[in-house]
Order: C-alpha cells, then structure tokens, then sequence
C-alpha cells in the first residue's frame, strides 16, 4: 500500500466478489497490537462494509452516504459485486 501510495484496500472474497475496505490506519494498528499475528485475515479487520457504490451512484449521493457513514472512502462495486474502483474524499 505504501509503495502504491494507496491508504485504501478492497477486500475480496474467495468468489472474487467485493466484502469491504481496509485502510492503511486500520492495518497498522492490528499491525502494532499485541495480539498481532501471521494468521490475521483482512476479512476479520475491514473498516467499511457494504453498501457500496455502483456505477450509476452520483458523485453527490456517494459524497452524502461517506460523509453520513464518516467514510473517507467508499468502494465502487458492479451488479455482481465485483470490485470496480474506490471513491475517495479529497482532503
């Protein structure tokens, strides 16, 4: 996530089909905690869950729902709940 310069993950499923989001904060916190291991799995920390967008999601109601939900980003998702992209709030 560094190197992509990315503060955002979206989390699959073994169907490929979009579950969530992580963020960077998210994943050095569980990172830095004691009970930290190898075996952690993204599914178990995700920060969003859905709903998520869809393609047809105006900017202004994707803006509402991240600020309602106090989301600094919020997954873009097909009909099938494939991953297309991540809105993200500028800052």
């Amino acid at each position: 996530m560094a190197a992509a310069r990315t503060g955002h993950l979206v989390v699959c499923d073994d169907d490929g089909l979009c579950t969530g989001l992580v963020t960077r904060a998210r994943l050095t916190v569980v990172r830095d905690s004691s009970g930290s291991t190898d075996r952690i799995r993204l599914r178990d920390i995700v920060d969003v869950i859905a709903p998520f967008a869809s393609p047809l999601t105006t900017r202004t109601e994707a803006e509402r729902a991240m600020r309602r939900r106090r989301l600094g980003a919020l997954p873009v998702v097909d009909e099938q709940g494939n991953a297309l992209g991540v809105l993200a709030l500028s800052r």
